[in-house]
């Protein structure tokens, strides 16, 4: 799967961040790092994506994931997966 567009929404010294992160990395998937911290602005777009203002929170191609570890980013990713070889396939 060949997303158009991956964000991930992160805040310095989040050790879940940095593990979303690694994951993204490890799978070589492409992806924007945000800083939430950084930018008020992506704060409140973070917020609206998800409802809350825990991180991280990751936007593939519109679909949100929030305040989530690896195994929850890998089960969504395959969810992901799932879907996009149900479109093509129609």
């Amino acid at each position: 799967m060949k997303p158009k567009r991956v964000r991930l929404f992160v805040k310095p010294y989040c050790a879940w961040c940095d593990r979303a992160e690694n994951w993204l990395d490890h799978h070589g998937i492409d992806y924007e790092t945000i800083d939430v911290i950084a930018d008020d602005s992506a704060y409140d777009e973070m917020i609206r994506l998800s409802d809350q203002d825990l991180a991280p929170v990751i936007d593939v191609d519109g679909e949100i994931l929030a305040d989530f570890g690896p195994e929850q980013l890998a089960e969504f990713w395959r969810h992901l997966e799932k879907a996009n070889e149900r479109k093509a396939a129609t």
